[in-house]
């Protein structure tokens, strides 16, 4: 068995794919680096098929009909022979000096009763022409190089959740988990860090800055205007949170809290995003947002209405709108983030 899977969901990479798939190799013979090809129309599929000739027993390629990166992640995850298993999108890297310290981690881990659910180690947002580039660390949470439970995790402020970049998952517990992610859905990397949290007991924080998440190209995702354009789609996801885990029933209570966090702050996201486009059209999804949460999942209405983020994004009129996006611009300054 592998020590550690990584999947490189990949459609029409060609341009970026090499310098992941590079930044992955110093792993060797422990590691295995699945490229998923989702369709491409590009050269990435002959990319791909050059690794794999070049790297046998390392580097593998997995050729697929165009289904969306979450099923990209998903055939990944089905032909991982990793003990752990993580994600690196193909226009993202790792970091050379961290790589060591994180797979001597997960190999002082690898034994049955020695095994983690999920590793955590820190990102960078590598954002284009930023001379300073934001890092989220964990260490105010998570106590660093020990084995955690619940009972010992510390309170996390708004924008250190832990996100794709920073989650290295044991393999047969995020299959085990009940995750499925949709296809042709964008923002899927949010059920991905959140489905699963429900079957982490036990954690391990490591304070390497691991992960290089790349901001800069105009056709990227996590773009504002993107996100505007494809506003069914995280909508879409936010009501899978919502239905897939039943939050305020999760145990520990440490664990439910920081769920319910994390289910706040992507309604955040997704009210803020309506109310920046503005359109009635888009203020009336925002409202029914809310009254099908109010309608479902009352308690958890409740719950969300009365925390702060909550009660921003309802303040009345035009002038409440206003506060309510300045809020947000002030947190994507201070963050980094999107």
């Amino acid at each position: 068995m592998k020590l550690l899977s990584i999947a490189i969901p990949s459609y029409n990479s060609q341009d970026y794919l090499h310098h992941a798939v590079e930044s992955l190799l110093p792993g060797g013979d422990e590691v295995e680096i699945l490229i998923v090809n989702d369709g491409s129309k590009d050269g990435t599929a002959e990319i791909a098929n050059d690794f794999e000739r070049r790297y046998p027993g390392i580097v593998r390629a997995i050729h697929k009909e165009n289904g969306g990166h979450g099923d990209a992640v998903m055939t990944g995850l089905m032909h991982a022979a990793g003990l752990y298993f993580k994600v690196v999108d193909s226009d993202d890297w790792v970091d050379a000096d961290a790589y060591p310290r994180i797979l001597s981690a997960l190999r002082a881990h690898a034994q049955p009763n020695e095994q983690i659910d999920l590793l955590v180690s820190n990102y960078i947002y590598d954002k284009a022409g930023a001379a300073h580039k934001h890092v989220v660390r964990y260490g105010n949470a998570l106590p660093e190089n020990r084995v955690l439970t619940w009972d010992d995790v510390g309170r996390f402020r708004i924008g250190q959740y832990i996100l794709m970049h920073s989650a290295i998952y044991r393999t047969q517990m995020l299959r085990d988990c009940g995750l499925s992610l949709p296809k042709h859905t964008f923002y899927v990397d949010n059920l991905y860090v959140y489905v699963p949290m429900t079957h982490v007991d036990r954690l391990l924080y490591l304070n390497v800055d691991f992960y290089h998440y790349f901001i800069g190209r105009d056709d990227q995702s996590v773009q504002e205007a993107v996100m505007i354009r494809r506003i069914d789609q995280q909508l879409r996801v936010n009501r899978l949170m919502l239905e897939t885990v039943d939050v305020l029933h999760v145990q520990p209570a440490k664990k439910r809290a920081y769920m319910l966090g994390y289910l706040e702050i992507i309604t955040t996201v997704s009210s803020i995003l309506l109310m920046k486009s503005g359109t009635q059209e888009h203020l009336r999804l925002k409202q029914e947002l809310w009254d099908d949460i109010r309608l479902r999942f009352p308690q958890v209405y409740r719950r969300l209405r009365r925390r702060p983020l909550g009660i921003g994004l309802h303040l009345p009129g035009k002038a409440g709108r206003r506060i309510a996006i300045a809020g947000y611009k002030i947190s994507r300054k201070v963050f980094g983030f999107n």
